[in-house]
């Protein structure tokens, strides 16, 4: 068979795993008995919208117990306020001594603190009790939940995260890069856009990423990288990218493992030969070779990525060359 020669793109896949726009955890942050479930599990649910309740019992008689301790204090401060309003003319006419007037001004000025600590101790016990409601703080898809009516939550080991919303809308394909091929990458990337630039073609669908689902079918929507972390994990020696893919038939859910297709370059002129031609040998890469005097000989090749049922040469072959591709078992080098 005679090699191929054409313009082919050049793409390399990652298995990555699609993630929401936005995955909120719903959690407990006080701890009780859960008393009820507002929600259809698995459905979409409204921001601001009663997804759970704690028990607040014991949160209102912490909140009546801190009332309590605002109005003793108000009332020591008043009486305070009085006595030393009674001091301060006497002070004056030195029918009581300074350090009197110096204890009623001190003791007035402790209840003005106790007051406000009340206070705030009943304030932070109003937010307490504010928390025995949850609430979903954004629209999106909700997943079930991991407590039942009746169930102690808020502390370990019972459960503190009790659900997660997600806003499905965009998703986020979340893969990681080895060092050498986020260098590869980036090289080819910037060479790329440097010749898109040039040539005044740099629309985005040029570099547009494709999703290969678990069934194999292509995603309908193509989607753009729009984040790179900052550096290298130093123990897997990889670099997480994120790609960003709308979802507006909301196929895609959280969780789902998907293949991120990257156009990495357009190989010009590629040869292409059929993949059973190649022949792997102690991880080194040949093909039969039928020169003009019709005798064969084996030549080392440099494998490129996979086109279809065709395998890009990177190195080895030149156009117009003929190569074996039935009966390698049979044919040696040097035989005619």
């Amino acid at each position: 068979v005679e090699v191929i020669q054409k313009d082919v793109p050049v793409y390399r896949e990652f298995v990555g795993q699609v993630y929401g726009e936005k995955d909120i955890p719903i959690r407990a942050r006080v701890e009780g008995f859960l008393e009820g479930i507002h929600f259809q599990e698995g459905f979409f649910v409204e921001e601001g919208q009663l997804l759970y309740n704690i028990d607040p019992e014991p949160f209102e008689a912490r909140v009546n117990a801190q009332r309590s301790n605002v109005a003793e204090a108000e009332t020591m401060m008043v009486k305070a306020k009085s006595d030393l309003d009674r001091i301060k003319p006497l002070a004056k006419l030195n029918a009581v001594s300074k350090s009197d007037l110096d204890a009623a001004e001190a003791q007035y000025d402790a209840s003005i603190s106790a007051v406000s600590a009340a206070k705030s101790n009943l304030r932070s016990a109003q937010i307490e009790l504010g928390y025995t409601k949850i609430y979903s703080p954004i629209s999106g898809l909700i997943g079930i939940t991991e407590a039942r009516v009746g169930d102690f939550v808020g502390r370990e080991p019972n459960p503190v995260i009790l659900n997660t919303v997600s806003q499905t809308d965009n998703v986020k394909v979340r893969f990681y890069l080895t060092e050498s091929d986020y260098l590869n990458l980036s090289r080819e990337v910037t060479k790329r856009m440097e010749q898109l630039q040039a040539e005044e073609l740099a629309d985005q669908e040029k570099v547009a990423l494709e999703l290969i689902l678990s069934d194999e079918s292509i995603y309908e929507h193509t989607g753009t990288v729009d984040f790179v972390d900052r550096g290298i994990n130093a123990t897997t020696g990889s670099i997480l990218v994120q790609a960003n893919f709308p979802n507006p038939k909301l196929l895609l859910r959280p969780g789902l493992y998907a293949k991120v297709k990257i156009p990495i370059r357009n190989a010009e002129g590629g040869i292409l030969v059929p993949e059973r031609c190649v022949m792997e040998l102690q991880g080194i890469n040949s093909v039969y070779v039928v020169g003009d005097d019709n005798i064969v000989k084996s030549r080392q090749v440099i494998l490129g990525p996979p086109y279809g049922d065709l395998r890009l040469i990177d190195e080895g072959l030149q156009p117009g060359e003929k190569i074996v591709i039935d009966a390698l078992q049979k044919v040696r080098d040097g035989v005619e």
